[in-house]
């Protein structure tokens, strides 16, 4: 049947249509983030552009599936759908596998009550997390390394159990971080400097390191000027709020601690690792925990102590131990480290330096003296028990070999094939294929980049990606303005956490059926590729969905994704949630079945009006 007029004009302006509602939606969006971005100026007006820039509906896009298994009706997205209400607001900083009352029910013996313990399916809160009454979007770095608004982590013990020590000061409406730490008195900057005087930290081969007992991670915050990053933990204690700080300050961080299960990092992962008065009893458990420190570090990698039991002659009166009691311990991990093939290259004041070997040809002795590991476990971490074991190193031919694969300094390992790839230990993984991915995720970070503008302008600080693969996403991304905490899935086909280690990235084991080890609100950027096809048969989409909102800062941005199916299965639920969204095709066009769902958490408080509007 013939139509009136010309076809091409009624495609005109559905496209002019598209054209404007994008513009607009965009610029609605800036305009609330440049609001908000200035701490505590022009809250209201970004919380009324956030909720009332309805971006959820591109007129040009066909939810139809081109290939037959999509939506087959699409009034299916506009049906009713469960609207999710906020937690009460003692719930603000709830942690759901850190939670204080269910911890405390577990022994205290090796610290197994601040390991995760993780609610049931039943116990599970199926509500949205409020943010504290005047909480502000964090200054953009480098300022946040130094300032937080007080309102975000409004916590003032540590003020004063660590006064003297420099570590936090409470200044009216915000908390300021002078770098200070109690094995630093002089400020990170000037410790940095000592341990720089040994390990060589700013020339690229040194770039992941592990700081265990972190308290407010200022070690880990002033290496960023050295081009380290560091994984950052510390457990969920009386000092609080310690890594809640950390990631408000735009510091990689988790609740963890060195208790009775493995770190959830694969072997050979960090060039340094770093423990300054951080309590943990490295003489104890059989040497346990400097076994697991040897497991993660890589060959050829740093381990600094300081603080108790090192220079103990000089310091039992002050540390209020007995010079018996300190002798001993220093003695024992003096023994430890031998037994690990650990070199020690240096002992000045309270600090101690120890060199990881580079492979087992200096280390003949060793295997006679220790119980080895099954190699096949060592990257077999998640919930499984520490063991009195030492990690072998990988098969090397000569003494000058580095086991593992030698690195090139940061940032050419960045793009460098990752010895695990070169060598063939990631099975279906080439040289190429890794080359592919590199080239695939800048196209898909630019295709990101035209629909929100401000990714990589420094806004989006702590980024998550929760299925990271080879760590494409983060490679593109990688700027001084940002990191991103790369997630291997524990039900992934692949590990290729290693391989994202060799690269000069950081990242964690995680199962995404339970709550992230971290505080509400420490994310700005949450990116999901392919996680809701992976997880749709293991656990509830809804709860992934609510645990993405209670790591996300209000205001802060997701992209999904993943096959169309599953992004409007995903777009219908997060309607009950305050978030704004918009779903767009591939770009490489609508025929391709991978679908893209862009998200903006609303900006709301606790204390609210209930029935604030819904999208």
């Amino acid at each position: 049947m013939a139509t009136k007029g010309n076809p091409g004009d009624n495609r005109t302006r559905r496209s002019f249509s598209v054209f404007i509602v994008f513009g607009l939606c965009c610029f609605f969006y800036l305009l609330g983030a440049w609001q908000r971005s200035g701490f505590g100026k022009g809250d209201s007006i970004a919380h009324e552009i956030t909720k009332n820039a309805d971006c959820s509906v591109i007129s040009n896009l066909n939810i139809e599936t081109h290939h037959g298994v999509g939506v087959k009706n699409p009034d299916d997205l506009r049906s009713e759908s469960k609207v999710f209400q906020p937690c009460d607001d003692r719930f603000i900083d709830y942690t759901p596998c850190h939670d204080q009352p269910r911890a405390m029910s577990f022994p205290r013996e090796n610290m197994e009550y601040r390991e995760r313990h993780c609610p049931s399916d039943g116990e599970k809160r199926r509500c949205l997390i409020p943010a504290p009454k005047g909480y502000a979007t964090p200054f953009p770095w480098p300022k946040s390394r130094d300032f937080v608004p007080f309102a975000n982590a409004p916590y003032k013990s540590l003020t004063v159990e660590k006064a003297i020590q420099n570590w936090i000061q409470y200044e009216g409406n915000v908390f300021r971080f002078p770098g200070g730490g109690t094995q630093f008195p002089r400020g990170a900057d000037a410790y940095i400097e000592q341990i720089a005087s040994v390990v060589p930290i700013g020339n690229g081969m040194v770039r992941t390191a592990l700081d265990t007992g972190c308290g407010v991670a200022s070690f880990g915050a002033y290496l960023f000027k050295k081009n380290v990053i560091t994984m950052s933990i510390a457990p969920r204690d009386s000092h609080e709020a310690q890594v809640q700080f950390a990631l408000e300050r735009g510091v990689p961080a988790i609740i963890g601690v060195l208790g009775t299960i493995k770190l959830p990092f694969p072997s050979r992962s960090f060039d340094m690792a770093h423990c300054s008065r951080c309590l943990i009893p490295w003489s104890q458990n059989d040497g346990k925990y400097m076994m697991e420190v040897d497991r993660v570090l890589r060959p050829g990698g740093f381990w600094v102590l300081s603080g108790p039991p090192i220079s103990w002659r000089i310091n039992y009166n002050a540390w209020k131990r007995s010079e018996e009691q300190l002798e001993e311990d220093q003695r024992k991990i003096e023994e430890m480290a031998k037994l690990l093939c650990w070199e020690k290259i240096h002992e000045k004041g309270e600090m101690a330096v120890w060199r990881k070997r580079v492979n087992k040809h200096y280390c003949q002795e060793r295997e006679s003296h220790v119980t080895m590991c099954e190699p096949t476990i060592e990257d077999d971490v998640w919930y499984k028990r520490m063991e009195a074991c030492v990690t072998p190193y990988p098969n090397t031919n000569n003494t000058s070999e580095v086991a593992g694969g030698e690195l090139k300094p940061f940032p050419q390992r960045l793009k460098d094939v990752p010895p695990r790839i070169s060598s063939g230990s990631v099975n279906g993984v080439s040289s190429e294929s890794f080359e592919e991915d590199n080239k695939l995720w800048q196209k898909h970070l630019n295709a990101y980049k035209r629909v929100n503008k401000i990714i990589g302008s420094g806004r989006y600080r702590n980024i998550m990606d929760m299925n990271a693969g080879l760590g494409g996403f983060a490679a593109a991304l990688e700027s001084p303005k940002s990191w991103v905490m790369n997630v291997m899935p524990t039900i992934a086909k692949k590990d290729t956490l290693g391989v994202i280690y060799e690269r000069g990235l950081i990242g964690i084991y995680h199962d995404w059926c339970e709550a992230f080890s971290t505080y509400p609100r420490t994310y700005d950027l949450i990116h999901a590729h392919g996680l809701f096809t992976l997880y749709k048969h293991k656990c509830d989409y809804e709860d992934i969905l609510l645990e993405m909102d209670r790591i996300l800062r209000p205001e802060g941005t997701v992209i999904i994704r993943d096959h169309e199916i599953e992004v409007i299965k995903i777009k219908k639920i997060v309607s009950g949630m305050r978030w704004n969204t918009k779903m767009v095709d591939h770009e490489d066009g609508p025929l391709v079945p991978e679908k893209i769902l862009f998200a903006v958490k609303q900006y709301w408080v606790a204390g609210e009006n209930n029935l604030t509007s819904l999208r």
